[in-house]
């Protein structure tokens, strides 16, 4: 009977640009509208405000990790440039080297032997690259690949935040305790209540989706993007309310 496995370390690089788009785009566009809503600016700034740090963090987020992910492509073709150098100069070497490598491993001596060679004149490049670099075609970098899924995660989680803030006026929430909503005059108490829980809970079911995708820890993920969020959202708004406070 043939044996199948599944496993999740296929999904490693798309996964990361996903999670880190997603969220940064929630909690980055979130704290900047808690941030500019909680230094009393009108609705027409806090809208215009979210608005640019959408546009300005997907841009941010593409050319981040185009250029970041770039970087190490160029480091593991330097690495691989010079092991083939050295296959090409030292074959003798090379093979003890992964001898030496496999012995670590738990391999008998005359066995370690045996797999170094016949692993080498198979594809000499692909073993040393795999065993020594620890590079393979899964954990290959993919810098267009991570800049557009990073920008485009980016885009919907802060949308999130933006679209709460276009349509507060006209949700239930704005008139708690009869206060009377208006495009100039905004009491952004229940805004900031309203995007802050919203986001929290965005957060949250990210969290879990990409913990259940990865097969990682759904409780950890939750714990670990709940904390930062609340801290981000809880600094900036400091920030706004003593600014606020100062130019008032």
């Amino acid at each position: 009977m043939r044996h199948s496995e599944f496993h999740r370390a296929h999904r490693i690089g798309w996964l990361r640009a996903a999670v880190l788009g997603a969220n940064d785009g929630i909690v980055s566009t979130t704290s900047l509208v808690i941030g500019v809503a909680a230094a009393h600016a009108d609705f027409h700034a806090i809208l215009v405000s979210g608005t640019a740090g959408l546009v300005a963090g997907a841009m941010s987020m593409a050319a981040g990790e185009y250029v970041s992910v770039s970087s190490q492509v160029d480091t593991e073709r330097a690495d691989l440039r010079r092991e083939e150098r050295e296959l090409a100069e030292n074959h003798p070497h090379e093979v003890n080297e992964l001898k030496a490598i496999y012995i670590d491993r738990g391999l008998e001596p005359d066995l370690a032997q045996q797999v170094a060679e016949q692993l080498m004149a198979h594809d000499a490049l692909a073993a040393h690259a795999r065993d020594e670099l620890g590079l393979t075609e899964i954990t290959a970098a993919r810098p267009l690949q991570a800049a557009l899924i990073s920008a485009l995660t980016f885009s919907l989680g802060a949308l999130l935040p933006l679209l709460m803030v276009l349509f507060f006026p006209y949700l239930p929430v704005a008139n708690i305790n009869q206060i009377v909503i208006d495009l100039t005059g905004l009491d952004t108490m229940p805004l900031i209540a309203t995007v802050g829980s919203i986001s929290l809970f965005s957060l949250i079911l990210l969290g879990g989706v990409s913990a259940l995708t990865g097969g990682a820890s759904v409780f950890t993920a939750i714990s670990r993007v709940t904390f930062w969020g609340m801290l981000s959202m809880g600094i900036t708004a400091s920030v706004g309310m003593l600014f606020g406070t100062v130019s008032g």
